[in-house]
């Protein structure tokens, strides 16, 4: 596992010293497992908040169950990508000690995040109202899977269920068969990347009012607006979205075809890309002039017609044929790649996208980063995701100013949970002391 990675992706290259954070200074209570949350949290991270990743004792997220598993670590390959640059500190909510240290966090930061099911935090007395006595300030963001309140406040949900819910399933796929959901967690990602945004649009609200407020983001309203200008388009004509492949229902030609060597997807977005296309990528005027292909709802109607004549031309040579003459003539196209090639590829390579960190146990770890690129305030250097509660006693002693003596008296309490828990934790921040 990670065999030889180290040698085909560089090291990653250390920020100016120099420049500032976009959020630092921002601290983070985080409550937030599996994605959605997690992901919006280390976006907050990577732009310069200090995240306290809360979890439980021994177990911690269950995120970092999903394969592959490292052998050598308590967390696998999903867990490592949505949890960089946090600190990961085990309290047991169950204790009188570990909720009282939870309040005195909460107390000193500016944002919490957390996507339990409803209710569970006002039970443990962590709810918006509670907090916001013991904070006035804090951002108080709940990630719900449809709502904190109303009718549908107790259905938990997943990504699937909500590609599922939203109509986006019934989008995709071909028209003879069912709809299929993508592999990929997209409502899970693009909840996270609303849930960053709603975060840092209340901070400066907070600038401006001198408080802070709740907020909610729900990953099903998410994702009735990931199924993109469809839900606008069904609103105009009373009718769904047909599914349609690989090829598009409002452009063509556009779809996926196959060179001698490799498969591509070109996009006509409109009728000067076709004409183009035609004339000087195909040597074909003849085409470009044509009465049936004069506009995309025409070229549409007679899309079979065109992609045959297009699958025949294609055919003849191999994709580095093709690709310098639609780059050249700039017509839209890609290569159809898996994500093993994606990430080795010339563009990614060029813009850095994979690279490789520091481990504490395993030496180096793969690092895939944001793809926001900031001039003057660089995102964090990425710092790999921590083991569950590696962080708990630095933590607690830098923000709370808790002695060393004080946080033992705390692990005999069960604060941090079972004696070998607190034990690593201890070992963990010791460690780290006297490096």
């Amino acid at each position: 596992m990670l065999d030889n990675f180290d040698k085909e992706f560089p090291e990653h290259v250390p920020r100016p010293a120099d420049a500032p954070l976009p959020l630092a200074g921002l601290r983070v209570v985080d409550f937030s497992h599996f994605l959605a949350g997690p992901f919006a949290t280390m976006i907050l991270a990577d732009l310069g908040a200090e995240v306290l990743k809360i979890e439980a004792p021994g177990r911690g997220d269950d995120l970092r169950r999903y394969p592959p598993m490292h052998p050598q670590l308590d967390q696998g390959a999903p867990f490592a990508w949505s949890n960089r640059n946090k600190k990961s500190v085990a309290l047991d909510l169950k204790s009188t000690e570990g909720l009282a240290l939870t309040r005195e966090l909460i107390a000193k930061s500016d944002v919490l995040v957390e996507n339990f099911s409803a209710g569970v935090l006002d039970r443990l007395g962590l709810g918006h109202p509670a907090c916001e006595a013991l904070n006035p300030r804090l951002v108080y963001c709940a990630v719900a899977a449809y709502s904190r309140d109303g009718a549908f406040s107790d259905r938990t949900g997943f990504d699937p269920i909500a590609q599922a819910e939203s109509g986006f399933i019934s989008m995709n796929g071909y028209p003879d068969r069912e709809g299929v959901r993508a592999l990929s967690p997209v409502m899970d990602i693009s909840t996270a990347m609303m849930v960053s945004n709603a975060v840092m649009g209340a901070l400066l609200a907070r600038e401006r009012t001198g408080r802070g407020q709740r907020v909610e983001v729900s990953l099903f309203d998410t994702a009735v607006l990931m199924t993109g200008y469809a839900s606008m388009q069904s609103l105009f004509t009373g009718k769904d979205p047909e599914r349609s492949g690989n090829t598009s229902p409002d452009t063509c030609p556009s779809g996926a075809f196959r060179a001698k060597d490799r498969a591509f997807y070109i996009n006509s977005g409109n009728d000067n890309i076709f004409q183009r296309l035609m004339v000087q990528v195909l040597g074909r005027p003849d085409l470009a002039a044509h009465a049936d292909y004069a506009t995309a709802p025409l070229r549409t109607m007679n899309r079979e017609r065109l992609f045959n004549i297009l699958d025949e031309a294609f055919g003849q040579e191999e994709w580095s044929h093709w690709q310098a003459k639609m780059r050249a003539a700039g017509v839209p196209c890609g290569l159809v790649r898996t994500v093993g090639e994606a990430i080795r590829s010339p563009e990614a390579r060029d813009h850095r996208l994979v690279t490789r960190i520091p481990h504490p146990v395993l030496g180096w770890v793969p690092n895939l980063r944001l793809p926001i690129r900031y001039e003057a305030t660089p995102v964090a250097d990425p710092v790999a995701a921590p083991a569950v509660g590696q962080h708990t006693r630095e933590v607690l002693h830098e923000v709370l100013g808790l002695s060393e003596a004080k946080l033992d008296i705390l692990a005999v309490q069960g604060a941090f949970g079972t004696a070998a828990a607190a034990t690593a934790a201890k070992r963990s921040f010791s460690a780290r002391v006297e490096a």
